[in-house]
């Protein structure tokens, strides 16, 4: 297998412009080795890119880029159109020893990512959803200051009178004689007042 890919570059670096990238190795199917024949295929980009047959369970593969730029690219390999799980890159005038195991059950052929595309439109809003539960209650804030005082309030109506005190103690008796006198002078009284009537009366008969 070494003496097969030492050969195969100087060959290929003669025969081509730019010198292709050799590959070689062993080749099995289903768990064994590729039968004689079996086709060993490289893709790139997900075209083929080189063919061969394999041969007592090896293959011998140049991959030639041609007018083709693979410079960096990854090379991936089927078996009889089964997909190997190796990859390697391509390199100008590269050789590598690569043993290819490919299973029939991936014979699909994985295609290279493409851009992401532009985002769409903004949809419609959606409905409102159901308000949260209630949060727990915050801390109790500091004490306010104390207000100002407020103006005196209107003079309330008077209250209905009280009721009578009880009957004060009896005065100190009066001297003797003194109902005498007062009972003089009340006739003296009536006796000017009955005068100043004659006289009164006299006055208008003139």
């Amino acid at each position: 297998m070494a003496l097969a890919l030492l050969l195969a570059i100087p060959t290929a670096v003669f025969a081509q412009r730019v010198p292709p990238h050799v590959f070689v190795g062993t080749a099995s199917l289903d768990g064994t080795a590729a039968v004689d024949g079996a086709a060993v295929t490289a893709w790139i980009d997900g075209e083929q890119v080189a063919a061969t047959n394999a041969s007592g369970g090896e293959y011998n593969l140049l991959v030639d880029q041609g007018d083709s730029t693979f410079a960096g690219k990854t090379v991936s390999f089927k078996i009889s159109g089964a997909n190997a799980a190796e990859t390697a890159e391509w390199v100008q005038g590269g050789g590598d020893v690569l043993n290819l195991v490919a299973a029939t059950g991936a014979s699909s052929t994985a295609g290279t990512a493409g851009e992401a595309g532009d985002a769409g439109p903004a949809g419609p809003a959606g409905a409102k959803g159901k308000d949260g539960a209630d949060g727990a209650p915050g801390a109790t804030g500091p004490a306010g200051s104390a207000g100002a005082a407020g103006s005196d309030g209107a003079a309330g109506a008077t209250g209905p009178a009280g009721s009578a005190g009880p009957a004060g103690p009896a005065g100190a008796a009066g001297e003797d004689g003194g109902g005498a006198l007062a009972l003089i002078a009340l006739i003296i009284a009536a006796v000017a007042l009955l005068a100043a009537g004659g006289s009164y009366m006299m006055g208008r008969r003139a």
